[in-house]
């Protein structure tokens, strides 16, 4: 990114991305008092002092400045239109399944006495220990299982994962309706209260004991996936550093410190695994960057989140539980968002109405068209701009010029959305999202994302600077090179952005399968800059947290369309610019002052006709996200002839020994903090299922070998030869001099002279007649080594001759015995 510090003589640096971000300590969610945002600093490019969140001008005599904010009319009373969202809201989500609930609910019992004072009983029923009446108990499992659904569980149904889980032993049944009323019940009673450790007691205290066997599925899923007992709250930490797993799962590196390495690491430590996380970037958080930015005499500060910064929808966000347990206050990002002519006018709210309304209705004739056709566009696919712009032409929308800014405007943001041109988005998968997104307010955190991220890798074994360039992986492990060092575990988790797979800025060995290959190539990965600007007063008016700003050329009508205020969160007075689509690409092309002139340019045109003057910056940052090493670009989308099929390859694990995690792997939460995090949660209950699976192999494996190993010991206990730390015995069905015999050699165990181990080979019988001659064992092992030339093997590497020799001598020797 590039920092730029104005001042009358602009000059223009490139600090490394490893400047460590600073963020205000702001405890309160304090929106700037608009009085106070229009005091009259006595010169337009004062710096302000900051104080808990609220700016006081520094009283510098006024010589030949521009009028303050204060001797300057204010912005006049306009209409100002809340922009739709086209995602569904989370009320839209769970109404459909409203009636299915139903199903769930407990029935009480047939009694002569009032229902209101029975236990629910039978199928739901004895749950719950409480004695309460049928209603209030329906509604409680009603409000349970919209908390469930909130998170992205399912109303009536199991997820993939808790299949994979074997959460019920048989799924459809009456079972199964159980378990997901009791899982709900967990999910919604620790959700409650964010700041503690539920316990496996606490909640056997509202449900029936009878009933523990639910409660220790549904209770250990919960855990081990992360849906409950996750975060930073004290109490939770405290519990899980006292509580890690007694014996050791294995070990993992993990590669990345975004949010999804981070967490993932957090999780598999709890688990019982040894973590190490290897990032190339000298600080954690990955593309969640926020920047202090402030004056050179520091009066004036502000936090701004140069990379991840709304979270998308609060209810049953994992990132508001963080907050929550942090006891950060959420700034909800209002929704009124003023439109702006290039000249300062405002747009007119009927011809911004109707335009907006004619995008929704050609956006929505392209999803009808794609169900109509969806098998045809499998194969063939089309771009959603090439959809949109056929439609617009039918049915003749924005052909006026103001009518097409408009439009523009609209588009602008759909490509914000995506991080992408809409040419490059897939007509028939762009949105599949869409069903699973989090409903509820879009926030900030005051202060910065970076907030979280500081809790989440505290006391964490990272190691910074580290790029990795090498992952190497087998049937016995993982090899991973950094930085020029080896590191070694059991496995390895890539928390990597999707545009370093596609740049293969990592090398694998063996190479990633052709289907995991043609998903990275498929997913599209895309562009989103921002410009921050730290002014020395808010001029806009904190009333509001975003305008746009419309353009005259369709080529660039992402430069800049989209301003957030952060006067409300940052500390200071703060805007930042979006610049989207190709606009975007076009920007990391310009020098910094440059974009920065021309964000001025864009501002003044603004407020200058409303005689609002716009005050010299104190500070600008410009982000440089496709030209940032460690990551390429700035979030997925699904591109032309991709699916979310794609996301799901992407999160594929190889071999039970390299996994992969990161927002480009969520399917249902792709291009978001959260999904982000919840990927790192996701992979760490895989990492834990593999290798328990692998723990369980070893050990039938090992029983196995016992098993043989006491079998074939028990033939040697008369063996046809001995001599030294030699046993020999013969091929019970041929005296050839040429036949086989199985050789066992007793070894000192290097920890004990008192344990032997054995080793064994396939010699033929006048081989074993020579080694007999030799006076000791040293010269044997020469013999047998040099001469003869085998190699001995433990007893779980016999080849198919010395298994066939077994078998022959057991049948003999078992024949021998019935005999007798």
């Amino acid at each position: 990114m590039e920092t730029i510090a104005l001042s009358p003589n602009t000059t223009a640096v490139s600090p490394p991305d490893s400047i460590t971000a600073v963020i205000p300590s702001i405890e309160n969610n304090a929106t700037p008092n608009p009085d106070n945002s229009h005091s009259d600093p006595k010169s337009s490019s004062a710096p302000m002092e900051i104080n808990d969140s609220t700016t006081e001008p520094v009283e510098i005599d006024n010589v030949g400045a521009e009028p303050g904010p204060e001797a300057q009319p204010r912005q006049e009373s306009q209409q100002r239109k809340r922009r739709r969202r086209r995602k569904r809201i989370f009320t839209d989500m769970i109404t459909p399944s409203a009636s299915r609930l139903r199903l769930l609910r407990p029935h009480a019992k047939p009694s002569a006495t009032s229902a209101a004072d029975e236990d629910v009983d039978d199928t739901l029923t004895g749950y719950f220990r409480k004695r309460r009446g049928p209603s209030d108990l329906s509604k409680e499992v009603d409000i349970e299982a919209l908390i469930a659904i909130s998170v992205g569980f399912p109303v009536d149904s199991l997820t993939e994962e808790e299949i994979e889980a074997n959460v019920v032993p048989q799924i459809g049944d009456t079972e199964q309706a159980n378990y997901i009323v009791v899982r709900n019940h967990i999910l919604a009673r620790w959700r409650s209260n964010v700041a503690v450790w539920l316990t496996r007691d606490h909640v056997l205290e509202s449900i029936r004991a009878e009933h523990k066997n639910l409660v220790n599925s549904a209770y250990n899923f919960l855990l081990h996936h992360g849906y409950i007992n996750f975060g930073v709250a004290p109490a939770i930490k405290e519990v899980k550093m006292n509580s890690m797993e007694e014996m050791p799962q294995g070990s993992v590196i993990v590669i990345g410190a975004g949010i999804s390495g981070l967490v993932a690491a957090r999780q598999l430590i709890f688990l019982g695994f040894k973590v190490v996380v290897l990032e190339g970037r000298p600080r954690p958080g990955g593309r969640v960057r926020t920047k202090k930015m402030s004056g050179t005499d520091g009066g004036v500060v502000g936090a701004a989140d140069l990379g991840g910064s709304v979270l998308t929808g609060i209810n049953g966000n994992p990132l508001g539980v963080l907050a929550r347990q942090l006891g950060v206050p959420l700034h909800k990002v209002r929704d009124i968002c003023p439109l702006y002519l290039p000249d300062g006018r405002i747009v007119n709210s009927d011809v911004d109405s109707k335009v907006e309304s004619s995008f929704n209705k050609i956006l929505d004739r392209v999803c009808k068209l794609r169900q109509g056709i969806m098998e045809e566009i499998r194969s063939v696919d089309i771009s959603l701009g090439t959809a949109l712009e056929a439609f617009r032409r039918v049915y003749r929308v924005a052909e006026e010029p103001l009518e097409r800014m408009l439009l523009d405007w609209h588009l602008a943001n759909l490509e914000y959305a995506n991080a992408s041109l809409l040419s490059n988005l897939s007509m028939a998968f762009w949105d599949q999202d869409d069903p699973y997104e989090m409903g509820g307010d879009h926030c900030f955190i005051p202060g910065g994302n970076e907030r979280l991220v500081r809790a989440l890798a505290e006391d964490l074994p990272i190691f910074y600077n580290h790029p990795v360039e090498s992952v190497r992986y087998g049937s016995d492990g993982v090899m991973v090179y950094a930085g020029g060092q080896e590191y070694q575990s059991d496995m390895v988790l890539c928390t990597v952005p999707l545009g370093v797979l596609k740049r293969g800025a990592i090398e694998f060995v063996p190479e990633l399968s052709e289907r995991k290959k043609d998903a990275i190539e498929r997913l599209g990965f895309g562009l989103l800059n921002k410009v921050a600007i730290l002014f020395p007063y808010d001029f806009w008016g904190g009333e509001i947290d975003t305008f746009g700003h419309l353009a005259e050329n369709p080529g660039m009508r992402g430069e800049f369309f989209l301003f957030y205020s952060y006067c409300a969160v940052a500390g200071g007075p703060l805007l930042i610019a979006l610049v989207a689509g190709e606009a975007a690409v076009k920007f990391e092309k310009m020098s910094p002052v440059e974009s920065v002139t021309r964000v001025l340019e864009i501002l003044k045109g603004i407020f200058s006709p409303k005689g609002i003057a716009v005050p010299d910056p104190v500070q600008a940052v410009c982000t440089r996200w496709g030209q940032d090493q460690f990551s390429y670009g700035s979030y997925s989308y699904v591109a032309i002839g991709a699916s979310g099929d794609d996301y799901d390859i992407l999160a594929e694990n190889i071999a039970g020994r390299v996994f992969f995690a990161g927002e480009a792997t969520n399917r249902q939460y792709p291009a978001t903090m959260h999904g982000a995090l919840l990927s790192g949660m996701r992979e760490a209950a895989h990492i834990m299922r593999a290798a328990r699976r692998r723990s369980d192999t070893h050990s039938a494996k090992m029983s196995t070998i016992i098993h043989e190993s006491n079998d074939v010991n028990a033939v040697f206990e008369t063996p046809d030869i001995a001599f030294g730390s030699f046993s020999i015995l013969y091929d019970p069905q041929s005296v050839d001099m040429e036949s086989n015999a199985l050789l066992r050699v007793a070894v000192r165990s290097e920890k004990s002279d008192s344990e032997l181990m054995h080793l064994y080979g396939l010699i033929q019988r006048k081989q074993a007649i020579e080694l007999h001659d030799l006076e000791d064992d040293v010269k044997r092992m020469e013999m047998l080594t040099h001469r003869f030339r085998v190699r001995l093997v433990g007893i779980n590497s016999f080849c198919d001759a010395a298994e066939s020799l077994i078998s022959r001598i057991k049948s003999v020797k078992s024949s021998s015995i019935r005999l007798n």
